[in-house]
């Protein structure tokens, strides 16, 4: 009888010399194996799908979750889709916040954790007309009307402003901002709030297209740091599967790595243009830019670095303006040693 290990050869022999015909006739072998089926992801993004989430999309459209073995899904974020009530609920795995929801959800008791933050610079400015008002200092908004989100971080960031201005509530009119840009267009408020990356593109080309002169009020040239896009998860998961949060970074931030150093531009704003369609090719490149800069300022960045400063910076900001009513201690649920 012959055993099963003297068949071994011959069949190698047999299959070396089918595959050359088999590929010749465009037949493909599959060969299965449990240990690359891919885990499903659901990942909530802060806001809409645009190009803020730009490494997101790339990430997914590259192949960079998958060959970390994951099948993420994007799921887009908005007022009534909190990505870290989802995290709590368990319907989603990863998501994205602001340095002040995470803090917010820490001092309601929520086992939120930073594995990543996306934005070394916080996007929101303030956009006025150079022709109308001049602004070489803090000072220089005495008097002025400042339109902020009552209620919304750019109301805070604006408020630590005036503190370190030295200006009192009084020196100043705070206008309430809706979504509607007039007020600003017809000169009822001299300063509005935008994110320099999308709503400062738009703004800008329509108003410089127009033959306007402006500018933007940067807080962080005052020493103002506000965290702003950040990637987070529950403490659960982390604790359960780090190698799954460890793999999820790994994907992500090859992705935004690509979407910043890469230089095929061309096909990055197509990536984003299959979800919105509303935005033009020119604006979207130029958005493209201002992103960049937002997520490595200069080369000394690493992308995805958590700028711990900056979020004890945020915390004490909240304190002060009664965001919360006693420190969090944010640094305990920053985990850094995800991303160099």
């Amino acid at each position: 009888m012959i055993g099963v290990c003297s068949l071994f050869p011959l069949l190698i022999d047999r299959l070396t010399r089918l595959i050359p015909i088999a590929v010749a006739l465009g037949i493909t072998f599959f060969v299965s194996d449990p240990a690359v089926a891919k885990e499903n992801i659901t990942y909530r993004l802060k806001w809409l799908i645009n190009m803020s989430t730009v490494g997101d999309i790339v990430a997914v459209h590259r192949g960079c979750f998958e060959e970390q073995g994951l099948t993420v899904t994007l799921k887009s974020g908005g007022p009534e889709r909190d990505a870290i009530r989802d995290l709590e609920l368990g319907h989603a795995d990863f998501g994205v916040a602001s340095g002040d929801q995470v803090i917010q959800a820490i001092s309601k008791g929520s086992p939120v954790v930073v594995i990543a933050q996306l934005f070394q610079k916080n996007p929101l400015q303030w956009v006025y007309f150079k022709n109308k008002i001049r602004i070489d200092g803090l000072t220089d908004l005495k008097n002025k009307t400042i339109g902020v989100t009552f209620g919304k971080n750019d109301e805070i960031i604006m408020r630590t402003l005036l503190v370190k201005s030295g200006l009192s509530d009084r020196q100043v009119r705070l206008y309430s901002v809706r979504l509607d840009y007039t007020p600003f267009y017809r000169g009822v408020a001299d300063l509005w709030p935008v994110y320099i990356n999308t709503q400062g593109v738009e703004i800008g080309h329509r108003l410089t297209a127009s033959g306007a002169s402006i500018a933007f009020l940067d807080p962080e040239s005052y020493g103002v740091f506000f965290v702003a896009n950040s990637v987070v998860t529950s403490k659960r998961l982390l604790e359960e599967h780090p190698e799954r949060v460890q793999r999820f970074i790994k994907g992500l931030i090859k992705g935004w790595t690509t979407a910043v150093e890469g230089t095929d531009s061309d096909r990055i704003v197509e990536d984003v243009r299959q979800y919105d369609r509303d935005t033009s090719r020119d604006l979207l490149f130029a958005q493209l830019d201002q992103t960049r800069a937002l997520v490595k300022p200069d080369e000394s960045f690493s992308i995805g670095r958590i700028n711990v400063p900056a979020w004890e910076q945020t915390e004490t900001i909240m304190l002060a303006n009664q965001q919360i009513d006693r420190p969090v201690n944010v640094g305990a649920h920053l985990r850094i040693e995800f991303v160099e």
